[in-house]
């Protein structure tokens, strides 16, 4: 079947996207503030794709990401849908609740200020 919009052109569905919500990228965001102002991260990416999102860290505008923090919805019943993973690709930790999940970040922040 040929749908097509009102104006006569052809109709494209919208694919869905995976995304932060506001409360996920408030988590997010207060960490990277804190992690910048120790001056250990400079730079970041948010990327939205059709079955996860991403939110990369740079030390620098690099090509690597230092970390990326990911929300992939189909895991969310089974080892959890958040994760950090490192630069390498490891996953340093995975888990359902974000801030949960991030405290492997908090932990690099508390080692940066002593």
């Amino acid at each position: 079947m040929n749908m097509q919009t009102s104006s006569g052109t052809p109709y494209t569905p919208v694919t869905e996207q995976v995304a932060f919500d506001r409360r996920e990228l408030s988590v997010i965001l207060s960490l990277y503030g804190r992690m910048v102002a120790a001056g250990e991260w400079r730079d970041y990416g948010i990327s939205c794709l059709r079955d996860m999102a991403v939110f990369s860290v740079f030390r620098r505008t690099a090509e690597h990401p230092l970390y990326r923090i990911e929300k992939r919805p189909r895991l969310r019943g089974k080892q959890g849908q958040y994760a950090v993973v490192g630069m390498d690709g490891q996953i340093l930790k995975r888990g359902h609740e974000l801030k949960t999940v991030l405290r492997v970040l908090e932990r690099k922040l508390i080692r940066a200020v002593d």
